[in-house]
């Protein structure tokens, strides 16, 4: 037998989703051509209604009331302490995304002295990143259980508390949010090939490429505060027009899931709502910085077009 709250529930998915849908609409238009997925395209207009403003919409019509299947994408009941992207005490950083054997400069010096700090390293703070380095490297990545390869990437120098701040990583264009072929920030080093989509954790951007290596378009996302996407190739195994976070306080409104993890799920969607009144967890001005438990949140634009670009089997490259 239902109860009331049973009537209630796919209403407010229904209001959830269709708050989105035509938030996007009203300035997204997808096409698909009959060529490849190349030819996915999406445009805005500068009337745009940002999802922050607010939209309300009718019911959609047939939509299932998701299951409570514990995906990422809220700040509530989330690890309580925040991994910090900077120095506490406004020291050295390693300056750069990564740096590794060869590499020489003041980033490289930092380094050194958090190893000989933390006890893995003996030898001359010279800047050089040589053979004792690269051990001393490699035996912390050991001891701190991480990726032992020698290369001080986020994670390492997040541990050695030698990050950068990662605003400075940021590439902001100008309106609308997302761009296009040439006008794109570049691609990061080592980011695959063939048709993928693209995401850069210190950048906080997401690329959509081609078959032929071209970007198709670029955008700024909200990812994860506490550095729980893991970087490599991964491959798009599920999607839903409408899910909701692991404890079923947040909408997660087109759902792109390319990382399982031991609570739920770690995917692209747009911009969260509250369960209770449907309003946003945040504007799309904080698009580019850390705010999600896990997943990369979207402008209500780029969550359209990547739900047309990214189906089942779309490679992700997570860098």
């Amino acid at each position: 037998m239902s109860t009331p709250h049973d009537h209630r529930r796919p209403l407010a998915v229904g209001l959830a989703l269709g708050a989105v849908l035509v938030a996007a609409a009203l300035g997204a238009v997808v096409t698909a051509d009959e060529g490849p997925s190349d030819s996915i395209a999406i445009s805005a207009s500068a009337a745009d209604q940002e999802l922050a403003d607010g939209a309300a919409a009718a019911t959609p019509v047939g939509l299932a009331l998701p299951d409570l299947e514990g995906d990422l994408g809220q700040n509530e009941a989330e690890p309580d302490e925040e991994i910090e992207p900077e120095r506490a005490d406004g020291g050295c950083t390693i300056g750069a995304l990564s740096i590794r054997l060869s590499s020489q400069g003041d980033g490289v010096e930092c380094l050194q002295q958090a190893l000989t700090n933390d006890g893995f390293y003996d030898g001359a703070i010279d800047g050089d990143f040589d053979d004792s380095t690269l051990a001393a490297v490699m035996a912390y990545q050991e001891d701190a259980d991480l990726f032992v390869d020698g290369v001080v990437g986020r994670e390492s120098a997040l541990q050695l508390e030698i990050w950068p701040d990662e605003k400075s990583f940021v590439v902001r264009t100008p309106p609308p949010v997302a761009s296009v072929g040439d006008n794109a920030p570049p691609l990061p080093d080592n980011s695959g090939d063939g048709r993928r989509v693209v995401y850069d954790r210190a950048g906080q951007r997401a690329w959509a490429v081609g078959d032929n290596g071209q970007i198709i378009r670029s955008w700024l996302v909200t990812g994860s505060q506490y550095s729980n996407e893991m970087p490599g190739t991964h491959t798009v195994y599920s999607r839903s027009e409408m899910s909701t976070a692991w404890n079923g306080q947040a909408w997660l409104p087109q759902m792109i899931r390319y990382q399982r993890t031991e609570i739920g799920h770690i995917g692209f969607h747009a911009i969260p709502l509250h369960v209770d009144d449907n309003s946003p967890y945040q504007g799309t001005d904080e698009l580019g910085s850390r705010l999600s438990g896990g997943c990369q949140r979207q402008h209500n634009l780029d969550a359209a077009f990547m739900w047309a670009f990214a189906d089942v089997g779309t490679t992700v490259v997570v860098t």
